[in-house]
């Protein structure tokens, strides 16, 4: 069990809170436990500037990266896309 109370992986645990907060997305998350690489597709990205986008993805991952003791330090690469039609 981590620190977070969870059996999951900090890297599921991205996952999910993505998916969770992201409308109709998928996430696909790596990393090496501390630095993260994230690709988020959703619908909602559609029109929305860069900054706009990594916004909705950085207020889904607040709570795993507030505080000192947070799980998440840094995302090294974010990738926000619309789904291909």
């Amino acid at each position: 069990m981590n620190e977070f109370g969870s059996h999951q992986t900090i890297e599921e645990q991205i996952k999910q809170a993505i998916e969770r907060s992201v409308p109709d997305s998928t996430a696909e998350v790596g990393g090496d436990g501390r630095h993260f690489e994230i690709q988020v597709v959703s619908p909602v990205f559609a029109g929305k500037r860069t900054l706009e986008k990594q916004r909705i993805v950085y207020a889904a991952l607040n709570d795993l990266m507030a505080g000192s003791n947070a799980p998440v330090h840094a995302i090294a690469r974010l990738e926000t896309l619309t789904p291909v039609s």
